[in-house]
């Protein structure tokens, strides 16, 4: 091969190498993160929709991507005729079905008949020109536009009393869903973890990495009792309760990231009852 060709191949090399590092090198979508609802909020500043236990997407007038900014692959009849505009949401395979959202989602290539038990739960369009109260009508506007089944606006709502949240709450729950979400009708869009959108669930829940896994005894003798976890923050703890008997054979490796669930905190910071709830997708770190 003479050494012009080698060059030129070189050169075709680097660039698609440049290329693949720059695909991978996508920052997360500046998006807005809830906090915890606390009880003595003015609901009558706040709309009130569904929590939708999905993957989060961020359409951003090209291409879907995680909250972590990896970038989807859905099929091209998914997103087909999708605007510029971008929207956000949450992709749901309905009620109780998070892990087959996960599975989908997490695959280079899923088959179409998963994707269509897929539907993209949109709930905000991300632009700091106007109050949410306001967003509520374009992102509304961008479903009916985009005029698929599987791409639906959420619903919003308005409560008064907190007791009226509470029973909302209770039959959200009851008929198999994650939580409420409280968003402040004159906020404009601002990315991060504020007040003024907030989640009102009946157990807390956080996100911490696997340290290390605990021998069961008695019962759990020769599988997992529990798995050492750190937060963030830095702070380490057991999860001994919420792991299926498959899961303490075959427990969530050093390093993954898990969900688990709690009711508030100790003096010292740490969760109180905590109890492990799922490993969190790779897709969404």
């Amino acid at each position: 091969m003479q050494r012009r060709d080698l060059l030129s191949r070189f050169s075709l090399g680097c660039l698609g190498c440049l290329a693949l590092r720059q695909a991978s090198a996508l920052e997360a979508p500046t998006i807005w993160l809830a906090s915890p609802y606390q009880g003595n909020e003015s609901l009558t500043d706040y709309w009130v929709s569904e929590k939708y236990d999905g993957i989060r997407g961020y359409w951003d007038g090209q291409q879907l991507l995680s909250r972590s900014g990896k970038v989807l692959n859905p099929p091209a009849w998914f997103v087909q005729g999708w605007p510029s505009t971008p929207f956000e949401g949450e992709l749901w395979a309905g009620l109780g079905q998070f892990e087959q959202a996960a599975s989908v989602i997490q695959q280079k290539q899923a088959p179409d008949n998963e994707w269509h038990a897929l539907r993209f739960m949109v709930f905000d369009a991300p632009t700091s020109a106007q109050p949410f109260s306001e967003r509520i009508a374009l992102y509304q506007g961008l479903v009916k536009q985009i005029g698929k089944p599987w791409v639906q606006a959420v619903a919003q709502n308005q409560i008064q009393l907190h007791a009226e949240l509470k029973t909302l709450l209770q039959k959200t729950v009851l008929k198999g869903g994650e939580g409420l979400v409280l968003h402040r009708g004159n906020s404009m869009y601002q990315s991060g973890r504020n007040g003024e959108v907030l989640k009102v669930k009946q157990h807390e829940d956080a996100e911490a990495k696997v340290v290390g896994h605990e021998a069961g005894q008695g019962k759990n003798t020769g599988s997992t009792g529990a798995l050492w976890v750190e937060t963030p923050q830095g702070l380490r703890f057991k999860l001994g309760t919420g792991l299926s008997d498959a899961q303490r054979q075959n427990p969530p490796a050093v390093g993954q990231w898990v969900t688990y669930r709690f009711r508030g905190l100790t003096d010292k910071g740490l969760p109180r009852f905590g109890s492990f709830v799922r490993i969190r997708p790779t897709i969404e770190r």
